[in-house]
């Protein structure tokens, strides 16, 4: 969201053997793991854009029942992560391997939705779903990682995300159009997000190089419990508690376009269409901020991202009419902290480590997100939406005041 691990061969990585002058190019495994990104997002989005819509109004959900569903993903996904990078760091073509196992689980549970019509079932296939998202996410972005200089990973990583995200802008154009034109509406969009998803996975399989075959390597391979003690870096350490914290008080997409919908009034057809905002925004924003971020530090634009979000949250508080300008500060956020926190955790870690370093990191940030959406589903439940949303927005103005000191006197890269 990575060619060869570096680990396997004494030969400089493939960016220092370029000319100089062409040192800032992206390199050719980034553009395709971008472009595996950008077709599997087309896939997950198009679902991601009716789900909210389907459990709630289909199947009457309540915002504490879709909390639960949404968190639980998501906890899944994020303790599946630490496995995907400890794996990936285990040598040999691991990262691609382990990144193809993730792809395929998802691509595999697209099309198990048209069977499954309860909700207990759904979430059994989006755990499943997410299993996959955890497996691939950190072996992707280590291989992004491990292909690039450390002093340009932030914009190797906005580049990855603009792609990533430019699916995400089409998934929902994509599930629109085809609510638009047929009868059974969410069954068609399950079908062809899971021809969408099995096109991704191909395209991973013939297009990102492997690692080559691992030579005779006298240091041991690295257990899980090594994996873990790279929690006693502080650098590593201190980014992946500040990462939790504002993960604590960060809501999900899915209660954030629910909330809009209500305040609007949109139809049906026309939710799948709030994500576009976030996106459209995310993919202008995410190459300039990486960009940004090499030359100011990533954990202070870290930082500004959520200080985006707060913003985003301010107005939905007091203007429903500015819609537009939420969905771009929202973007804003996610260009802000998604790719350039795993360019602070890649720089935090020794290279040979990267996979077990951004699971690290990410299983951290994940799981407590999955905590806020428990919380914000029984909130939104007891007290309705807007109160729920202004007392996330209030603890988040205090984990980031906390969250600022924390990184104030830590450099944003950690030499190792």
């Amino acid at each position: 969201m990575y060619l060869a691990d570096s680990r396997s061969t004494k030969a400089p990585a493939v960016p220092d053997q370029r000319p100089e002058r062409r040192v800032a190019a992206v390199p050719g495994t980034v553009l395709a793991l971008g472009a595996v990104s950008l077709v599997t997002d087309v896939s997950s989005e198009m679902v991601s854009a009716v789900l909210p819509l389907y459990v709630v109004a289909g199947l009457g959900l309540s915002p504490l029942g879709f909390g639960l569903l949404d968190g639980i993903n998501n906890g899944v996904g994020a303790l599946v992560r630490l496995l995907g990078g400890h794996l990936a760091d285990r040598g040999g073509r691991g990262p691609k391997t382990v990144a193809v196992v993730g792809y395929g689980l998802s691509a595999l549970c697209k099309p198990l939705l048209l069977l499954v019509h309860t909700v207990p079932l759904i979430g059994a296939v989006l755990a499943v779903d997410r299993t996959g998202k955890g497996l691939r996410t950190a072996p992707r972005d280590a291989m992004i990682s491990l292909a690039t200089r450390p002093e340009h990973r932030g914009r190797a990583f906005g580049v990855h995300r603009a792609m990533d995200t430019t699916g995400a802008l089409l998934g929902p154009l994509v599930a629109f159009a085809v609510l638009r034109a047929t009868v059974d509406g969410y069954d068609a969009v399950f079908a062809v997000s899971g021809c969408v998803a099995a096109l991704g996975v191909l395209v991973l399989l013939l297009f990102v190089p492997s690692a080559p075959a691992k030579a005779v390597d006298p240091a041991p391979r690295p257990s899980l419990r090594d994996s873990l003690d790279l929690l006693r870096l502080p650098g590593l350490r201190r980014l992946g508690v500040c990462a939790a914290l504002l993960g604590l008080t960060t809501v999900s997409d899915s209660f954030l376009y629910l909330l809009l919908q209500r305040q609007l009034g949109l139809a049906t057809h026309l939710f799948p269409l709030l994500p576009l905002g976030t996106a459209a925004s995310f993919l202008l924003l995410a190459v300039p901020l990486g960009a940004l971020a090499d030359r100011i530090g990533r954990r202070r634009l870290f930082l500004a991202g959520h200080v985006l979000l707060l913003l985003a949250y301010a107005l939905v508080l007091t203007n429903s009419s500015a819609v537009l300008l939420v969905l771009v500060l929202h973007g804003g956020f996610y260009a802000a902290t998604d790719g350039v926190l795993a360019a602070a955790a890649a720089n935090a870690a020794p290279e040979d480590r990267q996979g077990s370093a951004l699971a690290l990191v990410g299983t951290g940030q994940a799981l407590a997100r999955f905590v806020c959406s428990l919380v914000f589903g029984a909130a939104w439940s007891a007290w309705g939406g807007h109160t729920a949303l202004a007392v996330t927005a209030t603890a988040l103005s205090c984990t980031a005041v906390v969250t600022f000191f924390l990184l104030r006197s830590s450099a944003d890269e950690v030499t190792v």
